[in-house]
């Protein structure tokens, strides 16, 4: 089983289904889910997400002809691809080592968070609140005498109108409406991947809604939304406490806020933080420049459009 939920199968398949060209490498030391972003003018990335995966417990006669064979393809398939850099964010620091061998350079360009906050649902429900900051226990507390109900649902619609409304609000982008719809039914059956949709009902409204997914005995928290309007009912607690306890009564092991930037998004940050769970942090990301001019012109658009 992958360690990371981006780089199992049916990860590529959704990413397919919604518009990525995808390969998957594979031989007996080294696995990567490849995935193309198209660019302007013809042009893209090829990018690995938490990942390659390196079996190290597998290795006796080293790993150097692997690796070179599998950066040998990559370079290729890049060159078909017009791909102007490959992007690696392994989840192992040894992995980071060896890519700094083969050329790859740190970038100050992700695509996923390095950062997140993860609790141990193994604890009980008591030392899971005793870690909690203060505020953070007192608001569960207050959205607990407010009538709230917590449901599961596949109704996209309404979350989708309530993302709208929330990323106005925040000043955020979504993906489309479809790349949701499409995230839940990929995922709906009983396989190693799941998704559920959660909503926050009050006097029969959805006031607030999460989709997770559900991996290798941890819970991801990967979108949310909300209506401002019930802001001070304290929903956004209350849905993540009530996931917590289902979870916990489900046999799930961690619950993974997915995601933590105090510059990006500092109100987010301050709130996941509030939950008292480990803060787990991953190397970063990696670029290989295919093209070095176009690589440099890359950023240089970026710097210049933003």
């Amino acid at each position: 089983m992958s360690t990371s939920f981006l780089q199992t199968k049916e990860w590529l398949k959704f990413q397919e289904s919604v518009g990525h060209k995808v390969w998957r490498f594979s031989d007996e030391k080294i696995k990567a889910n490849i995935i193309k972003l198209s660019l302007p003018l013809g042009k893209s990335i090829l990018y690995i997400p938490h990942g390659p995966e390196i079996s190290f417990d597998e290795i006796r006669g080293g790993l150097q002809n692997e690796l070179t064979n599998f950066i040998k393809y990559l370079k290729n398939l890049a060159e078909e691809e017009k791909a102007i850099f490959i992007k690696m964010e392994p989840i192992s620091d040894i992995t980071v080592e060896l890519l700094y061998k083969k050329g790859f350079k740190r970038s100050k360009k992700q695509i996923q968070p390095y950062k997140s906050v993860v609790l141990n649902l193994d604890l009980s429900e008591e030392d899971l609140l005793s870690r909690m900051h203060q505020k953070t226990r007192y608001n569960i507390n207050l959205s607990e005498k407010k009538g709230l109900v917590l449901e599961e649902s596949s109704d996209i619609d309404t979350f989708w109108k309530l993302l709208k409304q929330t990323a106005k609000q925040d000043q955020f982008s979504t993906h489309p409406k479809n790349y949701y719809e499409k995230l839940m039914k990929s995922f709906e059956g009983d396989g190693d991947l799941k998704t559920k949709l959660f909503f926050v009902a009050h006097e029969g409204r959805h006031i607030a809604a999460a989709i997770t997914m559900l991996y290798s005995g941890t819970v991801y928290y990967l979108h949310g939304a909300m209506n401002r309007e019930y802001k001070s009912l304290m929903a956004p607690y209350f849905i993540h406490w009530e996931i917590m306890k289902w979870a916990k009564s489900d046999n799930y092991n961690y619950y993974d806020f997915w995601g933590i930037d105090s510059k990006k998004w500092p109100g987010v940050t301050r709130f996941k933080l509030g939950w008292g769970g480990d803060l787990k942090e991953y190397p970063g990301s990696f670029d290989l420049p295919v093209s070095k001019l176009w690589y440099f012109t890359y950023f240089l658009a970026r710097k210049v459009f933003r």
